[in-house]
């Protein structure tokens, strides 16, 4: 079983599903608009946006008038836990960094 972070690392390894995200970013939309906006056919962009819905980044609804029709937006928990993930990565590495330089420094001085 995957975790939800692998999945969505990898959604927002392709780049149209990334440009989604971004558009997402400001407002829902539904997928043609989407389509429209980025010069992508409506089935490819369909099947994006399906990635991005498995993958649990995005949520649809449908509009009460026409149940075909279909709003996108983004869902916060899972750029949460991609985000808090990433903040303990640059904690780690800047700790380490830190070490790797005062570790070089000490040797410098010892050399003199």
């Amino acid at each position: 079983m995957s975790h939800p972070l692998d999945q969505t690392l990898l959604a927002l390894a392709e780049p149209t599903r990334r440009a989604v995200v971004e558009l997402l970013s400001a407002q829902p939309l539904c997928s043609s608009d989407i389509a429209d906006a980025l010069a992508t056919s409506r089935p490819t962009m369909s099947r994006h946006l399906r990635v991005l819905r498995e993958a649990g980044l995005v949520e649809e609804e449908s509009l009460g008038e026409d149940a075909r029709v279909r709003v996108y937006q983004l869902r916060k928990e899972p750029f949460s836990e991609l985000r808090a993930w990433v903040s303990e990565m640059e904690a780690f590495w800047g700790v380490q960094l830190q070490a790797f330089k005062a570790h070089a420094e000490k040797r410098s001085r010892s050399r003199r």
